[in-house]
């Protein structure tokens, strides 16, 4: 997941921030409007200001002029409970869909607009705003979803606490996987949208699995205390994965086999206990895979992603 809602944790004016689909520049919600920045080189490519109102969901389209808004904060400039879709150019809303809770995320693709509420997701075609699918969904007071750029794959949570509904577009196939027996922290497709990776709500363990058969693939250890992750990235060739959490430190692990990993880059190779070779004799904790590379923040809250870090400082 590569997005977070800030109401209520910083004492700043930001209350989101979230990259777009190929992770070139992020948009970010503030108490009085939004603003949109490239990652590379740094700098902010526009700003919409209201008079009245925060915005606190802002859902980037690729690079293009067209964004989804949700309005948030003390004073939301939108209703909570409407998606506005917005065209920058034009400086104004083309379109709103109106819902009887409160929105928790917007995913956007050229094709499709997917709508998070606590226990349903919506998904509609982008073209005509017609409801084209819902899928029910246990709690989901985060508004975990992912969607895949790319191949028409969408992640949400299923409606057992810890298991993850998958629909795969294309193929006319839904898989269910029972990833974590204590509810979903974070969930993220990779960029192909054939593997998935999960944290639960302990935060000790990251599991990736298959998208088409919910094989589990890889699982790997944060930590043994309990960490409330922000945040789960796969980089573009799905060889590692980045995780951020409320300990301050981003977790960087390397995805391919201990002896591909060394052919490329020795500091790729995950860290395991000096035990794991009698792993099939001692409890798994002494067969785990820790970060193969790790560091701190100054600010716990930030999402991480292969091409940019983003931290959220608190202003006195």
């Amino acid at each position: 997941m590569s997005s977070m809602n800030l109401e209520g944790r910083t004492k700043n004016e930001l209350l989101y921030v979230g990259f777009n689909q190929d992770y070139g520049c992020f948009a970010c919600g503030t108490d009085t409007g939004f603003f949109v920045c490239n990652c590379d080189p740094l700098k902010e490519r526009f700003r919409k200001d209201f008079e009245n109102g925060g915005i606190g969901i802002v859902e980037m389209l690729f690079k293009c002029n067209i964004l989804a808004l949700v309005g948030r904060g003390k004073n939301p400039r939108f209703p909570p409970n409407k998606v506005m879709i917005w065209d920058d150019y034009q400086n104004k809303c083309l379109a709103e869909l109106e819902f009887k809770a409160e929105v928790k995320a917007v995913k956007l693709r050229r094709d499709r607009i997917v709508v998070v509420l606590e226990n349903k997701v919506y998904i509609y075609n982008f073209a005509d705003l017609k409801l084209v699918g819902q899928i029910d969904t246990a709690s989901n007071p985060r508004g975990l979803c992912s969607l895949c750029p790319s191949n028409n794959v969408l992640a949400v949570p299923g409606i057992k606490a810890g298991s993850v509904h998958i629909e795969n577009y294309d193929l006319h196939t839904t898989t269910i996987i029972n990833a974590h027996t204590s509810g979903l922290s974070q969930l993220a497709l990779n960029r192909d949208g054939n593997q998935l990776a999960t944290t639960s709500e302990k935060g000790t363990l990251i599991r990736i699995f298959s998208c088409e058969d919910g094989t589990r693939l890889k699982e790997l250890r944060r930590g043994a205390d309990k960490a409330d992750i922000y945040s789960l990235a796969f980089n573009a060739d799905s060889t590692a994965l980045c995780l951020s959490s409320d300990k301050g430190t981003i977790h960087i692990f390397g995805l391919t086999n201990a002896q591909r990993q060394q052919q490329v880059d020795k500091n790729t190779v995950n860290k395991q206990s000096s035990l794991s070779f009698m792993k099939d004799i001692l409890p798994s904790y002494f067969s785990s895979e820790w970060s193969a590379a790790q560091f701190h923040v100054p600010e716990p809250h930030a999402v991480s992603t292969f091409f940019f870090i983003f931290h959220f400082y608190n202003c006195e």
